[in-house]
C-alpha cells in the first residue's frame, strides 16, 4: 500500500517537474580543430567589417557573422560590435579556451557596390560555396576600387545641389551657381582628404566656401541681367547643405539605437553631431566674412517656398541619382533609388496635402520609402540601406537649416529676430528626427514582410522542384 502510494506521488510530481535524468547530451561533437575554426572566425568577421565600413548598420553585420560562421559548422558564436571594432568568439564545450578574434573598424567610407558584392558572396555561401573559394572572393571584392573615379563623384556631388535648385524652382543662372558653389566645396574637401584633414575640417572648409561664393553671387545684378536680378543666395547656400549632410548615417543611428547596439549609436551619432557642427561653423565662418568685406545677407522673413510640384518631384529624382553615383552605386541601384525617391516624395507632398506640418510630413514620407524600399531590395537584390539612403535625402531641411543660421548671425541686439532663428534651427532638427524615426519605422515593419515574401518564394521554388 505504502509502495502504491509513494509511485502515484511520483506520477503526480512527474507531472510538475521535469526529471533530470531526462537530461540529453546537447554538445557539439569537436569535428572543427582550432586552425580550421580561426579561418572561418576569420572571413566571417572580415566580411562583418567590409559591411560595417561600407554602410551596413551594427545588427546587419552581426546577423552576417553569425550567419557565415554557422554555415561552415560553428555554433553558436558570439558577436560584439561597436563603432570601432568588432569581436567574434566562439567556444567549444570541450575547449578550455575560446576561439575569439577582434578586428579594428577605421572609419566608414560608404560603398553600396561593394555591400552589394557581400551580400552576393553571403548568399554564395549559404548555398553551399566551399570555405577556400569564399575566402579567395572575399579577397577579390576587398581589392575591387571604388566604381567611379574621383571627377565623377566631384560631378555627381554637385549634380546633387542642382537638385535641390531645381526643387525651389531656380531660373536657369541660379542652377549653374548653385552647380558651382557645390562643386567648388566637394573639390575643397575632396583636396583636404587626399592631405588626411580629418572630416570635421573638411565640412568647416566646404561650409565655408560655398556660404562666401553665395554671398558674393548679388555681384552678378550689377552685369545686368535679367536673370542675375533675381539670384536668391539662400538657395545656394540650402544646396550646398544638404549635400554636406548627404553623407552622414541618420538613419544608422537610428536603428543602431533601436536595436540595441548602444555604443555603435553613440558613437555614429556623437560623429553626426560633430560632422554637422562643422557645417554650422563653416557657414557661420562665411556669414562673418561676407559681412566683414561688405557683403552681408539679410535673413529671409518666410520659408523658401518650394517650385512647382513637376521641378519637385525631377528634383527629388535628380538628388537620388546624385546620391546613389557619389556612393559607388551601380545602374540598377541608380534606377531604383530616383523611383524611390519619387514614391518617398509623394508620400511627403501627400502627407502636407491633408494638413501635416512639415516634420510629420517628412516623417510620413521616410517611411513610405523606407518601408517600400526594404521589400524592393530584397526582390531586385539591392542594399536597403543604398536606396533609403538616397530617397529620404530630398527631404533634409537645408533651407530651414541655413535661415536658421542666418537668422542668430544677423540678429545683433534684436532678441525677437534671435529668438525666430533659434526656433528655426530647432524645428528643422525636429525634421531631421522625424526622418530618422520615420525610416528605421519602415525599416522595422517592412523587415516581416521581406521575410514572408522570403519564405513564399522559397516554398514555391521547393514545390517546382
Amino acid at each position: 500500500m505504502q509502495q502504491r502510494r509513494r509511485g502515484l506521488l511520483s506520477s503526480l510530481t512527474g507531472l510538475v517537474r521535469s526529471d533530470p535524468s531526462d537530461a540529453q547530451m546537447t554538445a557539439v561533437l569537436p569535428i572543427i580543430d582550432d586552425a580550421l575554426g580561426v579561418r572561418i572566425l576569420d572571413l566571417a568577421i572580415r566580411i562583418g567589417e567590409s559591411m560595417l565600413v561600407s554602410g551596413a548598420t551594427a545588427s546587419d553585420t552581426t546577423l552576417t557573422i553569425v550567419r557565415v560562421s554557422a554555415v561552415y559548422g560553428l555554433d553558436p558564436v558570439h558577436v560584439d560590435v561597436t563603432y570601432n571594432s568588432i569581436t567574434v568568439a566562439y567556444h567549444r564545450s570541450d575547449a578550455a579556451q575560446p576561439l575569439t578574434l577582434m578586428r579594428v573598424v577605421r572609419g566608414s567610407a560608404p560603398d553600396h557596390e561593394r555591400l552589394l558584392r557581400l551580400q552576393a558572396l553571403v548568399a554564395e555561401i549559404d548555398g553551399g560555396l566551399a570555405l577556400d573559394g569564399a575566402v579567395s572572393r572575399y579577397r577579390e571584392i576587398r581589392r575591387t576600387p571604388f566604381r567611379y573615379r574621383p571627377p565623377v563623384v566631384i560631378l555627381a556631388q554637385a549634380l546633387l545641389a542642382v537638385g535641390v535648385a531645381v526643387m525651389f524652382g531656380a531660373n536657369g543662372l541660379l542652377i549653374l551657381l548653385a552647380f558651382i558653389a557645390a562643386g567648388l566645396a566637394a573639390l575643397t574637401q575632396f583636396g583636404l582628404a587626399r592631405a588626411k584633414v580629418p572630416f570635421f575640417f573638411s565640412q568647416i572648409a566646404g561650409a565655408f566656401v560655398l556660404t562666401l561664393f553665395a554671398a558674393l553671387s548679388p555681384l552678378l545684378a550689377a552685369t545686368g541681367w535679367e536673370m542675375a536680378q533675381s539670384i536668391r543666395p539662400s538657395v545656394i547656400v540650402a544646396s550646398g547643405i544638404v549635400l554636406m549632410l548627404a553623407g552622414l548615417t541618420v538613419v544608422g543611428a537610428a536603428q543602431d539605437a533601436i536595436d540595441g547596439f548602444a555604443l555603435t549609436a553613440t558613437g555614429r551619432i556623437l560623429e553626426l553631431i560633430t560632422q554637422t557642427l562643422g557645417v554650422v561653423i563653416g557657414i557661420l565662418a562665411g556669414l562673418e566674412t561676407a559681412r566683414v568685406i561688405g557683403f552681408g545677407m539679410a535673413p529671409p522673413s518666410m520659408a523658401l517656398p518650394l517650385g512647382p510640384v513637376g521641378l519637385q518631384f525631377a528634383g527629388a529624382a535628380l538628388i537620388a541619382i546624385a546620391v546613389a553615383v557619389f556612393n559607388g552605386a551601380r545602374s540598377r541601384i541608380i534606377i531604383v533609388s530616383a523611383l524611390l525617391s519619387l514614391l518617398a516624395w509623394f508620400g511627403y507632398v501627400a502627407a502636407s496635402a491633408i494638413g501635416f506640418d512639415t516634420a510629420a510630413a517628412s516623417g510620413v514620407g521616410a517611411f513610405v520609402g523606407s518601408f517600400v524600399g526594404v521589400v524592393v531590395a530584397y526582390r531586385l537584390h539591392v542594399p536597403s540601406v543604398a536606396i533609403t539612403t538616397a530617397a529620404i535625402l530630398p527631404m533634409v531641411p537645408g533651407a530651414a537649416v541655413f535661415r536658421g543660421l542666418l537668422g542668430v548671425v544677423e540678429s545683433g541686439e534684436n532678441t525677437a529676430e534671435l529668438f525666430t532663428g533659434l526656433t528655426t534651427l530647432v524645428g528643422a532638427g525636429i525634421i531631421g528626427v522625424s526622418l530618422a524615426v520615420g525610416a528605421s519605422l519602415g525599416l522595422y515593419i517592412g523587415a516581416p514582410v521581406r521575410a514572408t515574401l522570403r519564405s513564399v518564394t522559397r516554398t514555391r521554388a521547393r514545390i517546382r522542384r
